[in-house]
């Protein structure tokens, strides 16, 4: 019965992130930009437009000049989070690739990382007084759900450990379309029921800052006004 309960959340979740997700970035990237506003100092190239993408994505390059305590936290969590993800992927392979498995002693303990920064951002919104000022539930809500996910995470891997054999085979079984059974785990149950719906409100959740900085007209233009035109695509239909 929690098998098929948990496949059948999963299989929603996977859905309604996908084409919640499509949704928004088709959105973003159908919103017309009219106006020349990249932030300055800013490239004159569409080659350095990219590598300024790529430290912002990668090293958080405008939020490390802003402020050094919130990039702390926010790179620790954001790098922690994705040696984690790579980690997991062996949940999804029969025969689990070579990177993934040299990411697994890093992974492990990338979730410490993950917790120190998500704490770190949780305690600013209760410690900055303009940041207090500007929280709602729905941004502690957040935060708490993600502390959740990897507090269990962690529980599962240091404290009290389940069945991973019995969970990756769940989990490929779900992308077979297939129900095996899951363990009963308690931990294990709040962990997976934490991340389905952490799937479930992404796409209508502040975390589409994610997909959302490509779409970012201060960081993705050329900083060329004076040599080209801009014009944005729906005003050039209106001059032909």
């Amino acid at each position: 019965m929690i098998s098929a309960l948990y496949a059948i959340l999963f299989w929603v979740a996977t859905v309604l992130l996908v084409v919640g997700l499509a949704m928004k970035i088709r959105k973003y990237a159908r919103t017309p930009a009219p106006l020349k506003i990249p932030t300055t100092p800013a490239p004159t190239t569409r080659t350095g437009v990219v590598l300024r993408m790529f430290r912002e994505v990668i090293f958080f390059e405008s939020l490390f000049k802003s402020n050094k305590w919130i990039w702390l936290f926010g790179w620790a969590f954001h790098m922690g989070m994705w040696l984690v993800l790579i980690r997991h992927i062996r949940y999804f392979q029969w025969d689990v690739s070579w990177w993934v498995s040299l990411a697994q002693p890093f992974g492990t303990y990338a979730s410490f990382a993950m917790l120190f920064g998500l704490l770190g951002l949780w305690a600013r919104r209760f410690l900055v007084e303009r940041i207090r000022y500007i929280s709602n539930p729905s941004d502690h809500l957040m935060l708490a759900l993600l502390v959740l996910i990897v507090g269990s995470g962690m529980m599962m891997r240091f404290v009290v450990h389940t069945d991973i054999i019995q969970v990756k085979a769940f989990m490929l079984g779900l992308m077979r379309l297939r129900i095996e059974t899951l363990p009963t785990d308690p931990i294990l149950l709040v962990h997976l029921g934490a991340v389905a719906a952490l799937m479930i409100i992404f796409p209508i959740s502040k975390l589409l800052h994610a997909p959302g900085v490509f779409f970012s007209p201060s960081r993705n233009q050329v900083d060329n006004p004076r040599e080209v035109r801009h014009i944005a695509p729906w005003a050039k239909k209106l001059e032909s």
